[in-house]
Order: C-alpha cells, then sequence, then structure tokens
C-alpha cells in the first residue's frame, strides 16, 4: 500500500515512517500516512506565521469564493468522502453521507458570512461632553490558529475549524485524529485548488505530545480544540492564548406526558445510537413523566431493538462499531457495573468485536458511571420523574453542560428549561443530537469554552478594535 502524503503549506510530503489507518469494524488497514518529522511541523509553523501577514488582508471576495470553491467540491465527491469517513472510523455509511453534505453547508455558510462579516458603527455624541463622535468598530484576526479535531466527525469537525479560520484570514495549522485523518487531507486537496496563500494550511498528523508542544508554541495566537477534558490542561499550558474548547457531554432529554410518545421514541433512538452513540450530544440520560413511564419506555425499547446494527459500509444499517477495543471494553465494563449496582438491562448490553449493541438501562442512580460520566457509546438510561421542575434539576445534575432535549407542548414549561438548565442549546421536540452547522454551539460547566457555528467562531478567531472618528455630523 503506497504512504498517503499529509499537507505542509502547498507541499505534500511523506515525512518519516507511516501510521496505519485501521478500520474499526474489521481491523483492516484502510491507509498508511506519512508522519511528519519536527522539521516539517517546524516549517508548517513558520508558514503559517509568515502568511499571517498576507492573509489577514486578503479581500472579502477572494476569501469567499475560495470557500464556496470547497462546498461545491465536496458536493461533488460526497460519495467517496463518505465511504472514507465509513472505513477509517465505522460510522455508518448513511450517517457518513449525512456528515459529508453538512461539510458542503458549513463551507458555504462560511462564504456568506464572510460577505457579511463587517462592522458597526457605534454612536457616540451620547452626551453633551463627548461632542460630535462616533465610533467605527471592526474584527481583526488574532493570528495563526492551531486546531485539534476528534476522530467521530473527521470532515464536517475539520470543516469548523478551515472554514472560520480561513474566513476571517488566519492561517491554521491542523492535527486531525490520528485514528482518523483522511477527510483533513481530503479537505487539504480541496484547499490546495484554490487561490488563498498555501501558507494558511498545514495537516499534520501527529501525536497527542507533539500537539502538545505547538500548544505552547506563541507563534499561535489562538487554540480551537474538540475532544475530551484534555482541553482544559492544554489550555493552562499557555495562558495568552485564546481558546475555544468543545468538550463533550452527557445530554438529558425530558419526555413530558404531553409529548408525541411516538416521535419522542423514534427520535430518541436516532439520537442516543446514530453513530453508537460516539457524539458530544447524543442522548445519554432519559427522563420521563410518571404517568408515561411505562408507555414510552416500551416505545422506546421497540425503536431501539429494530436498528441494525453491523457492518458500517452496509448501507442499511444503523449502528456500526466504536472506535477502538480500549473503548468497547470500557463501555461493557461500565453497563457491567451499572447492572451489578442494581440497574436493570432492557436490552443490548452484549458485544461483537468493537461493536456494542444498543442498551437500554433503567433503575439506575445519578452515581453510576453511565450516568454521571460520558459514555460515548450506544448506552441510555431512562428514569421516571414526577414534575417538570424536577426533570429540570435532574438534567442539571451533571458535571457537563452542552445541549438538552425537551418534548413538551407547554410553551411555559419550554421557556422554563431555556431559563434554567445550564446547557449551551435546548433543543425543543426534539433530541440534544440536533445541530445546524450555522448554529452558535459549544457548552457550560465541564463541556467546554467559547462557541463554534461559523459567525460564533469568526467572532472567538478576531478581536474588536474601535476608531473614534471626531467632529463627525451625524
Amino acid at each position: 500500500m503506497a504512504t498517503k502524503p499529509f499537507y505542509v503549506a502547498g507541499g505534500w510530503r511523506t515525512g518519516d515512517g507511516t501510521l496505519d489507518v485501521h478500520s474499526p469494524y474489521d481491523d483492516s488497514v484502510v491507509a498508511s500516512i506519512g508522519v511528519p518529522t519536527d522539521q516539517d511541523v517546524e516549517e508548517a509553523v513558520v508558514r503559517s506565521a509568515e502568511t499571517f501577514e498576507d492573509s489577514r488582508n486578503l479581500p472579502v471576495w477572494q476569501r469567499a469564493e475560495a470557500l464556496m470553491h470547497i462546498s461545491r467540491r465536496i458536493g461533488e465527491r460526497v460519495d467517496e468522502l463518505a465511504q472514507a469517513v465509513a472505513r477509517e472510523g465505522g460510522k455508518p455509511l448513511k450517517w457518513s453521507k449525512v456528515e459529508v453534505t453538512r461539510a458542503v453547508s458549513t463551507f458555504r455558510w462560511a462564504a456568506e458570512e464572510t460577505r457579511r462579516f463587517g462592522g458597526e458603527l457605534m454612536r457616540l455624541d451620547t452626551e453633551q461632553s463627548l461632542g460630535s463622535r462616533a465610533g467605527i468598530i471592526r474584527r481583526f484576526p488574532f493570528g495563526p490558529v492551531l486546531g485539534i479535531s476528534p476522530f467521530n466527525f473527521p470532515v464536517n469537525l475539520v470543516a469548523h475549524k478551515l472554514a472560520p479560520a480561513w474566513a476571517v484570514g488566519a492561517p491554521i495549522v491542523l492535527k486531525p485524529a490520528g485514528v482518523t485523518p483522511l477527510g483533513a487531507l481530503a479537505l487539504a486537496e480541496l484547499f490546495d485548488e484554490t487561490d488563498l496563500p498555501k501558507g494558511m494550511l498545514s495537516v499534520l498528523p501527529i501525536s497527542g505530545e507533539r500537539a502538545q508542544q505547538l500548544v505552547e508554541d506563541r507563534r499561535f495566537a489562538k487554540l480551537s480544540f474538540t475532544g475530551s477534558g484534555i482541553g482544559w490542561k492544554l489550555k493552562g499550558l499557555d495562558p495568552h492564548k485564546h481558546a475555544t474548547l468543545e468538550l463533550g457531554g452527557n445530554a438529558g432529554v425530558i419526555v413530558h406526558g404531553d409529548a408525541d410518545l411516538d416521535f419522542a421514541a423514534q427520535r430518541i433512538a436516532f439520537g442516543g445510537y446514530y453513530q453508537a452513540g460516539q457524539s458530544c450530544i447524543s442522548v445519554q440520560r432519559i427522563f420521563v413523566q410518571s404517568e408515561v413511564f411505562d408507555d414510552f419506555l416500551t416505545r422506546l425499547v421497540k425503536q431501539v431493538e429494530s436498528l441494525k446494527v453491523g457492518d458500517p459500509l452496509d448501507p442499511t444499517v444503523d449502528v456500526g462499531p466504536v472506535i477502538d477495543r480500549g473503548a468497547v471494553e470500557r463501555i461493557e465494563e461500565w453497563v457491567n457495573e451499572a447492572v451489578e449496582q442494581g440497574a436493570e438491562l432492557l436490552t443490548g448490553g452484549k458485544r461483537e468485536g468493537q461493536v456494542y449493541w444498543p442498551t437500554v438501562l433503567t433503575h439506575t442512580t445519578p452515581d453510576m458511571k453511565v450516568c454521571r460520566e460520558e459514555v460515548f457509546g450506544p448506552v441510555t438510561t431512562v428514569e421516571r420523574y414526577q414534575t417538570f421542575e424536577e426533570a429540570v434539576a435532574k438534567v442539571n445534575d451533571s458535571p457537563y453542560g452542552l445541549q438538552a432535549g425537551v418534548f413538551t407542548r407547554d410553551v411555559e414549561r419550554a421557556m422554563l428549561a431555556h431559563r434554567e438548565i445550564r446547557v449551551g442549546g435546548i433543543i425543543l421536540n426534539d433530541v440534544s443530537a440536533f445541530r445546524a452547522d450555522q448554529m452558535p454551539y459549544g457548552g457550560s460547566k465541564e463541556s467546554g469554552y467559547g462557541r463554534e457555528g461559523l459567525r460564533w467562531a469568526m467572532e472567538e478567531m478576531t478581536e474588536p478594535r474601535i476608531m473614534v472618528v471626531s467632529h463627525v455630523p451625524l
């Protein structure tokens, strides 16, 4: 198998040694990737810093056209890229196609936001003593960006690093997940087709230890990290560096008695298992009003048991493998531990290789790992509540706060949830797993710091600067 090169500021290189990418389903070698040398890494950083002086002054039309070109080209390669996502990460083909299609939208939104991302005129003749003055407020990029992306969305979460950086004129060095680097390298191919300065992108498939050294490098002004709680440690390595962190969750969903129970069960069966639960906003903790608890539980288990499990390349499969053996062993251990502590297993609870069957537990307690921690696997817990206020408290009883779902027809309950549940997003009458790529996305508490979502990410990568103009006839 030929070594697939990585990308350094316009050049494709094979470095020193190789990294084999394995299928989580059958352990076959999907690709062999070149590993960057220290010299490759240093050149990527140098070119990024040098390019910033030009990239920050690029006209808006040039940035927007480049982003639209990438959007169109992804659209032309949806099937090819989806196959790569399914092979390297084990995500079922049907969901891999959804991810790649979302990346089309992500780059298109970035192009549109680039053209809209202007400034603000502030009236300063608000007091007699201030005279006739006005403020012109514009946003300017901090500097080069270091992006670190996770394995679970190897195309679209990479897009959420690259697109806003280029939109504001910032170069970016990207460290993709070592187990799923193919999506990032494919996007590098499309970047290389644009007329943006080549130093605006390098994709380095390096280890976490080597990436940590880059976090400490002062030539990067901004860190954009999606992954585990190690992000807090990375943020602390350089207190001067601006950072956006998206660090996961154990999302709660409330099903009140006035909800459409069939629809709620159907959507929760999707939101808890659609990529083997390996999404930061996957449904994990479900709270159902007592009056409808038994009825809903029957409907949910039926929906979960109807999910097809198996080969991610089968277009009819709903649930594929988890990413590696360590993950499936941890999931199995947590479920078994919960059962030993008194939880009831309603369905699932078995594994085959790195495939773990969709699992539903009840009679759990808040201190169990399947409730307290992020399972990041195809496991949900279902418990009852009496009052809506009690349900809100149960959702909040978590160290995380990324997103939550609320099924109710009552507007007052919806507004109460929006006000009281400490998460970055409330999804009304749908599951926590919903995300539109243009919306602000991020969490509270241990779930992270800052927001992504094109315009919001562009603001996170820039700073406001005001120019006060005197003697302005307003």
